[in-house]
């Protein structure tokens, strides 16, 4: 969104942007706790009002016929869920290319029904060697923008415990869709399994 547009929006908008300042160098950005596919709107808000360059991932069906150009556009990257094994190839082709720019995950989903968070957010931290930027919506407070950025160590559920800590208090747009920031690869560590070393 361009940066006039974002002030516009911010200076009409109901929602507060309560914010560090934007990371100065590429990270995975998480877009938490996403329960309405109006989170999009205010993702592409903060990255204009904060003069972020970032991409996201969308499903492949979502950059067919005449959307696919608008959506590349807006900084999508389509992911084709059926072969997902190349993804973290590509984010890593793109920045040893020269791209810069924070890489916008979803790990929870809009759909009520989900129990856990998808880990590939952490496959590609770890991959890439990138820091994690915890974004958030909270209805409670009006409030959304960005929160601590964090190095993972790879103790996924050390990790983890301070990305809970972190979204405890936020219930995003629509809280009964809310997901607890859980893992299923922390049941698996805790029963001395290996822990999320690559995609």
């Amino acid at each position: 969104m361009p940066r006039p547009l974002a002030r516009l929006y911010w200076s009409l908008s109901r929602w507060k942007l309560v914010t560090r300042p934007a990371p100065e160098s590429p990270t995975i950005l998480l877009g938490a706790p996403h329960t309405s596919n109006w989170d999009f709107v205010l993702m592409l808000a903060i990255a204009g009002r904060l003069r972020m360059d970032v991409r996201w991932l969308g499903k492949d069906s979502l950059f067919r016929g005449w959307r696919g150009p608008i959506m590349r556009k807006l900084g999508g990257i389509p992911v084709d869920r059926k072969n997902p094994a190349g993804l973290v190839d590509e984010i890593v082709s793109r920045m040893n290319s020269g791209e810069v720019f924070s890489l916008v995950v979803t790990p929870d989903g809009t759909r009520s029904g989900h129990t856990y968070w998808k880990s590939g957010f952490y496959r590609i931290a770890r991959e890439t060697g990138l820091a994690v930027t915890l974004g958030y919506v909270d209805r409670t407070t009006m409030t959304t923008g960005l929160g601590p950025t964090i190095e993972l160590t790879g103790d996924v559920s050390a990790d983890m415990d301070k990305i809970r800590e972190f979204y405890a208090d936020k219930a995003g747009l629509r809280p009964e869709h809310r997901v607890e920031p859980r893992l299923r690869e922390e049941n698996a560590a805790a029963a001395g399994a290996p822990e999320i070393t690559g995609a």
